[in-house]
């Protein structure tokens, strides 16, 4: 008898006596230590042929994990477990250092403890995701319940219910959160969203509860199951309007705060979404929830004391915010066409222009006498100030990755482009767009800075009689490229880590001139004001807003060039930085005023490789860390760079000169346009002054509308009062649920001017033209409606109907009687 039969046995035996250390028995015997996904499916396959053979061992395995999930506390479980934490990052980090010093006290009664306990491998993660989901599947698909332990499933049932509603309220109050409606005003038009999934998920939890029974601690079949179609409704319509929000945010702005709770928000969602579905009669989709809900409580549990764990979920969250917030530099930095391609050489070839004399300034300052601080003062504001010259200018230096080619990354291996194998080929694809548009900047840079730099050596020789630089001075220029005698590679390193930085400075300033309105702060400056006519403030303030990125990134990066010689000298270090740009200047001007003596073929061709092979390295690095950022602030798993670095590889070899030369036909890209800039759908500019769409998802509330009618009454009445009639001209039985205006845009401003508050406008721009099949198949008796004083929220009698004000007119009471209301809820959620 195999050890796993023997111990389902026992399972079996102490299934209304559960003991978690029989449990922990099966799981260690189950547990693959190694790599080896093979031997991890092979044994998950043999506990499945037990339970085939032995239907009798699934259903005490189930009675057996049920009974001691009753057991513990499970609605934390639901509602926390694996959703972002709103606690600040310092916080977290005080109380898990805190943790190393005085152990925090165990939550006896937590399903987080109970699971640690069962999972206490540091390798239990990769081990589960070794296990095939089919495998997952068909395990939990064996695991049934009999129908004289159904108590077990009514309880936990309720703490289900009772985690979808308070979920539901967590989600309203995120998404009518002071700072997210003063971030984006607009969210205040669509909160309608949040507060009727609210009412959907209140009404479904009741009406579940009422037709399983489960306050009787059973679950029986009812006649007809409660639909949970309009309450995913209004989850997807919560999900876009996030969505929406997100499109604007190269507009709007973000805080680290702000993307905390979006991302919170996005997970509560999903969350809510599994829950339900948890409870849902379609067992494939059960099946799903409750294995996906298990490797989040696993993950939990394994990382809730560790602090390197904090650290990565804070570090994923600045990636997604930087990531998500498109620097709007000027330049771009992707081409996909000729044209594209032919306008990033000339950029790169002012940039060259530039650099040639930046390299000479810097050249000069070797002979100037100053403190090691003074030189880095100096060198630091050649450095930046030149780039930012070069950027006013319209040019570009070769390998800047800002945070636009980490967007442009990140857009490629979005959630909502496909599966993830696809978005490796296309995020494979934009990797070759983007190694030769900085290919073309790196050509652009070195064909014009050696010339220029020649040129300028050559009439400083002219003009002076003497060499701009003696014999020492341009052995030590070369010798600084020499990649087999000299730190130029790991110096280059050191440039390309700076070029990633300058991109994540760039968007950070971005995002805070657009979040914080820099431009419009600017123009009522008091003292600006009263120097500056207003046209040329406003040309100030527009200016500075669009490019106060830019100019920050390119002048820290000037500074980190400038000063880490300075500082690798203070701390007794070998730091330098070597960038291609400058050292194919340092190449020209150590050549011309080497003596010819001391010049040999070897000599220059080692040179040359030397800056070949800087220029690489400064691309590599700049690009790689850009590429991981982006990825991690999608959550791509580490496995998948594996397939990402074949799919480049194989096209090295089959196209080679797509990394010189552009395509044919160039590649396209959901969110980058052929000149590498991204494309935002900013609705705002389409529909007028509407966040959102008009063809939007409708909710069970959106078939209220004002009436013609009722205006003209309104307007007659001589007491204010509220009239609210549905539009009852749909049909039943169709698959959409299309609203009426009724009235001319005339009308409507005429009403408003005599009736200025006695009209309530609910939901009126959303058309109910949402092609989701399961809320098409939505009983339309359910919907949500009201009179004037709310009686029909109020009463739990279908006759309530008639008790709206004789004021209304026939038409509203037939539209009004021709729906059932919300019947009010026997009794709330039972919450422990």
């Amino acid at each position: 008898m195999s050890d796993i039969k023997r111990i389902l046995q026992q399972i079996t035996a102490l299934s209304d006596v559960p003991d978690s250390s029989v449990l922990k028995r099966l799981i260690n015997e189950l547990r693959v230590t190694d790599n080896a996904p093979n031997l991890a499916n092979n044994k998950i396959q043999e506990l499945i042929n037990l339970l085939r053979q032995y239907p009798e061992y699934g259903q005490g395995l189930a009675h057996f994990i049920l009974k001691l999930i009753t057991q513990s506390r499970q609605i934390v479980l639901y509602t926390d477990t694996g959703i972002m934490s709103d606690e600040g990052f310092f916080s977290g980090l005080r109380r898990l250092i805190g943790h190393r010093f005085l152990p925090l006290l165990p939550q006896e009664d937590s399903m987080i403890e109970l699971v640690s306990c069962l999972f206490d491998q540091p390798q239990d993660e990769r081990w589960l995701a070794m296990i095939s989901k089919d495998n997952w599947v068909t395990l939990v698909g064996l695991l049934k319940v009999t129908d004289n332990r159904l108590d077990l499933v009514a309880t936990a049932k309720n703490n289900i219910l009772n985690a979808i509603v308070i979920l539901s309220y967590r989600i309203s109050g995120i998404g009518l959160h002071p700072d997210l409606i003063e971030s984006y005003p607009q969210i205040l038009n669509y909160s309608a969203s949040f507060v009727a999934q609210n009412q959907e998920a209140v009404l479904f939890v009741n009406q579940y509860r009422q037709a399983h029974e489960l306050d009787m601690l059973t679950d029986v079949t009812p006649d007809f199951e409660v639909n949970p179609a309009p309450l995913l409704v209004m989850l997807d319509q919560c999900e876009n309007i996030v969505a929406t929000v997100r499109k604007r945010i190269y507009k709007t702005g973000i805080s680290i705060r702000l993307t905390n709770m979006m991302l919170r928000l996005d997970q509560s969602l999903q969350r809510m979404r599994v829950l339900t579905e948890l409870v849902a009669d379609d067992n494939q989709k059960r099946d799903y929830a409750i294995i996906e809900l298990t490797q989040a409580l696993i993950t939990t549990a394994s990382h809730r004391y560790s602090i390197g764990y904090l650290i990565d979920i804070n570090t994923k969250l600045l990636s997604r915010k930087v990531t998500e917030n498109a620097g709007r530099v000027g330049a771009h930095y992707i081409s996909t066409d000729k044209d594209g391609y032919l306008k990033m050489f000339k950029k790169a070839s002012i940039g060259g222009f530039v650099i040639a004399f930046m390299a000479t300034l810097k050249v000069s300052a070797y002979h100037l006498a100053l403190a090691p601080m003074g030189k880095a003062f100096v060198n630091s504001m050649i450095y930046g100030l030149g780039f930012v010259f070069i950027h006013i200018i319209r040019g570009t230096v070769a390998t800047k990755q800002p945070a636009m080619t980490a967007a442009a990354i990140a857009s490629t291996i979005s959630e909502g482009h496909g599966k993830k194998s696809h978005q490796l080929t296309k995020l494979s694809e934009l990797v070759v767009d983007i190694l030769r548009t900085q290919f073309i900047a790196i050509v652009g840079n070195v064909m014009v800075a050696i010339p220029v730099a020649l040129f300028i050596s050559f009439i400083w020789l002219q003009y002076t009689g003497t060499h701009m630089v003696d014999a020492a001075k341009a052995a030590s220029l070369l010798h600084d490229l020499d990649p087999f005698r000299s730190l130029a590679l790991p110096h280059a390193a050191i440039a390309g880590v700076y070029l990633f930085l300058a991109g994540l400075i760039a968007g950070y300033y971005d995002n805070l001139a657009v979040y914080n309105h820099i431009g419009a702060r600017i123009c009522r400056h008091k003292l600006l004001n009263y120097l500056l006519p207003k046209a040329w403030l406003l040309k100030l303030g527009g200016f500075i807003e669009a490019n106060l990125g830019a100019i920050m990134g390119n002048f820290l990066f000037g500074v980190f060039l400038g000063s880490t010689a300075t500082v690798g000298y203070i701390f007794g270090l070998p730091l330098d930085i070597r960038h291609i740009a400058f050292a194919s200047a340092n190449l020209a001007h150590g050549l011309f005023n080497l003596p010819a003596l001391e010049i040999s073929w070897s000599l220059v061709l080692v040179s040359i490789l030397g800056v070949a092979l800087i220029g690489m390295v400064n691309l590599m690095v700049s690009f790689s860390l850009a590429l991981f950022v982006a990825l991690r602030s999608k959550e791509v798993r580490f496995f998948e760079w594996g397939r990402l670095t074949r799919l480049i590889f194989s096209h090295i070899i089959s196209h080679p000169s797509d990394f010189f030369w552009p395509r044919e036909k160039p590649m396209k890209y959901a969110r980058i346009d052929s000149q590498g800039h991204m494309i935002f759908e900013d609705y705002s500019a389409q529909k007028g002054s509407e966040l959102l769409p008009n063809n939007y998802v409708v909710r069970r509330l959106a078939d209220v509308k004002i009436s013609l009618e009722s205006k003209q009454a309104h307007a007659k009445r001589k007491e204010a009062s509220t009239d609210i009639h549905y539009d009852n001209k749909q049909n039943h039985d169709s698959s959409n649920f299309e609203t009426s205006e009724g009235t001319s845009s005339q009308e409507k401003r005429a009403t408003r001017k005599t009736a200025p508050k006695k009209v309530v406008h609910t939901d009126h721009n959303l058309e109910s033209k949402s092609k989701n099949k399961n809320f098409n198949n939505a009983s339309h008796t359910q919907d949500i409606q009201y009179d004037k004083v709310a009686k029909i929220l109020a009463e739990n009698d279908t006759s309530t109907a008639n008790k709206v004000d004789n004021d209304t007119n026939s038409a509203g009471k037939a539209a009004i009687e021709a729906k059932n209301p919300l019947p009010k809820p026997n009794k709330p959620p039972k919450l422990p």
